[in-house]
């Protein structure tokens, strides 16, 4: 009998954040194919606790190992071992152990990695299928990084990364019998990298669960006020989310409020950082810190932004506004990947003029902006169903649910 491997960097629940909405759905995809064990690592012990009472019942076996190397560790480590420092930040010896010993008992028939980091955990010589789950291509990310920031050390830091990462990356694609990427453009570009086809690189997008991300089932009402609202919503103190709403309070919200002057944002999301807080002493900005819901603060939106200078992949809280029957402003990088037409689901806007134009347009017509709002979440429930997205794992598994 066919027995799964899932072997994932962070345990997928809850699934609050980007890499664990998708790292969930996955294991819920997995487990209609065969039985699942699951070997992740956690933040912290909170983390793994809650992860550990949900999932300990559906899986054939869990083992959570939280990590705890800091980041300079990590990186004196990686430079020693001549390594990705991603690969350090996410390495722990019990869970290595954990699956050897799994895999020793022989009744693991296939393995499937989640997010690059997990590639160092597996084994050599395996004979069932291997899927590599890479998400974005993350080395062309720290490219970008090296490229926007000459600071020293970072520059080299980042320089450093791209190379050493995509270097493993293309390795591991090298050896593994499927690599994943959560859109075209990212599987595209990886192809380009590392020289591989498209009958080892494939593209498996992200979906919304569009019966919870429903405006009918937000009765709570948040945020009320006298000016129209934008919210942001993300992971606070993830880098490209940092600058986004850094540069939407101090760059564009001061236009919007020339045309609108009690017009408002709130930047909705976990763990905001220094940097983040104090942006809420700019007038109009809202900081919230986690919330245990994100629906009301989307549903109160009149506008959702995302002014991300670099993204990657396809943007969930992209696909959740949407759903929720948001209008939406992003830059094109925030929208790359989604397959909604510009202007009709969402609009796309890149300077600082031309994205506050864009939220006021929304704010000066609540009819056009409603309008929006619906053709995007009939969008998402067309195109965005999560068992259609991952159907895709039966075939490359050789599974059947």
């Amino acid at each position: 009998m066919a027995e799964i491997l899932f072997l994932v960097h962070r345990a997928p629940w809850p699934p609050d954040r980007g890499d664990r909405i998708r790292s969930w759905h996955m294991f819920e995809a997995l487990a209609k194919l065969a039985p699942v064990h699951v070997a992740a690592l956690a933040d912290n012990a909170g983390d793994a606790a809650a992860a550990y009472e949900k999932m300990a019942p559906l899986c054939k076996s869990l083992t959570i190992e939280v990590r705890n190397v800091s980041q300079p560790l990590a990186l004196a480590q990686a430079v020693l071992r001549g390594e990705p420092v991603s690969n350090r930040l996410f390495w722990n010896a019990a869970l290595a152990e954990h699956v050897g010993a799994l895999l020793a008992l022989g009744t693991v028939s296939h393995i499937v990695a989640f997010s690059g980091q997990m590639a160092q955990y597996l084994p050599t010589g395996f004979d069932g299928p291997v899927i590599m789950d890479f998400v974005d291509v993350d080395s062309a990310k720290f490219a970008t990084y090296a490229e926007q920031d000459s600071r020293q050390p970072l520059h080299w830091v980042h320089g450093r990364e791209a190379r050493k990462l995509g270097a493993y990356e293309a390795k591991v694609a090298r050896n593994v019998d499927a690599s994943l990427f959560v859109s075209e453009a990212e599987a595209a570009l990886f192809r380009a990298q590392s020289g591989l086809g498209a009958d080892k690189v494939h593209a498996v997008e992200n979906g919304i669960d569009t019966a919870k991300f429903d405006p009918a089932l937000v009765r709570e009402p948040v945020a009320t006020g006298e000016g129209p609202l934008a919210v942001f919503t993300g992971q606070m103190d993830y880098r490209p989310n940092i600058d986004a709403v850094h540069r939407f309070a101090a760059d564009i919200l001061p236009l919007i409020r020339k045309a609108h002057p009690a017009a408002r944002f709130a930047i909705v999301g976990r763990a905001p950082t220094d940097e983040v807080r104090v942006l809420e002493k700019l007038p109009g900005v809202t900081v919230t810190g986690e919330v245990p819901d994100v629906r009301p603060w989307l549903a109160a939106a009149d506008a959702v932004v995302a002014p991300l200078l670099l993204a990657r992949g396809i943007q969930n809280k992209l696909l959740e506004a949407m759903a929720m029957a948001r209008p939406v402003v992003a830059s094109a990088a925030a929208a790359e990947g989604i397959d909604a037409e510009p202007g009709a689901h969402l609009l796309v806007a890149d300077d600082a003029q031309a994205m506050a134009a864009a939220v006021c347009a929304l704010f000066d017509d609540p009819a056009a902006a409603a309008k929006m709002g619906g053709a995007a979440r009939e969008r998402m429930i067309a195109r965005y169903d999560w068992d259609a997205r991952l159907a895709p794992l039966g075939s490359l598994l050789g599974l059947s649910a």
